[in-house]
């Protein structure tokens, strides 16, 4: 036995080394799965933001196609079907339509708000008492398939409604809801126009001139 007693130091070096290494493998490895597995979940977190921006970028062009379309200018203000109904009757006809348009699109109503023809608007300095403007002020919570279908509606929507301001930002915390400011400037004729008036003329003389028909034999 003593002859391998000049062999003890190597044995036990070998010996530290090997547990040395066995242990490095035990606390290497499972990093090396963690930080694989992290590469993974950036990798899949990194896709789901370029889809969700592709889907913003989509919503801030329709807006903007919104905005530029000439199809606005060709709308109709909308007009009463009788004389003195008011300002609240003429914001509450319209605004109710918005407010439905949002609650069909699944979108909430964090907030919202209106103001009476503002000053700057050139239709009310063309006279109160020919125009009624109002804006609608709101913050939205939606998604981004909800939020479109929203400004389609609106786009869609047959009396002209001016979009003063849209601000879409995606919640911090959940990547998928926006929140959206969104300013809408609503526009009605305060009394018929002589378009409508005359068109109900026109319908009522063709409805006397068919009774005013005799009957056949």
């Amino acid at each position: 036995m003593d002859k391998y007693k000049k062999y003890y130091g190597v044995i036990i070096f070998c010996v530290l080394v090997a547990g040395l290494i066995a242990f490095a493998y035990k606390s290497i490895v499972p990093k090396v799965d963690e930080l694989k597995g992290l590469q993974t979940e950036i990798q899949d977190l990194t896709s789901k933001k370029d889809g969700k921006n592709k889907e913003l970028s989509i919503v801030k062009s329709r807006i903007e196609q919104i905005n530029k379309s000439n199809v606005s200018a060709l709308k109709k203000l909308f007009s009463p079907v009788e004389s003195g109904l008011g300002d609240d009757t003429l914001f509450f006809t319209l605004y109710n339509d918005v407010i439905e348009m949002v609650h069909a699109n699944s979108v909430k109503i964090k907030a919202i708000d209106y103001t009476y023809n503002p000053n700057s608007d050139k239709f009310v300095q063309a006279g109160k008492d020919v125009y009624f403007v109002c804006d609608v002020n709101m913050e939205l919570v939606s998604n981004y398939v909800n939020l479109g279908k929203l400004l389609q509606d609106l786009y869609q929507y047959p009396y002209y409604i001016k979009i003063n301001e849209i601000d879409v930002k995606p919640y911090e915390k959940d990547k998928k809801i926006l929140l959206t400011t969104l300013s809408l400037r609503l526009y009605a004729h305060t009394a018929p126009s002589e378009e409508d008036t005359s068109e109900s003329q026109g319908a009522s003389e063709a409805a006397l001139d068919g009774a005013e028909t005799p009957l056949p034999q």
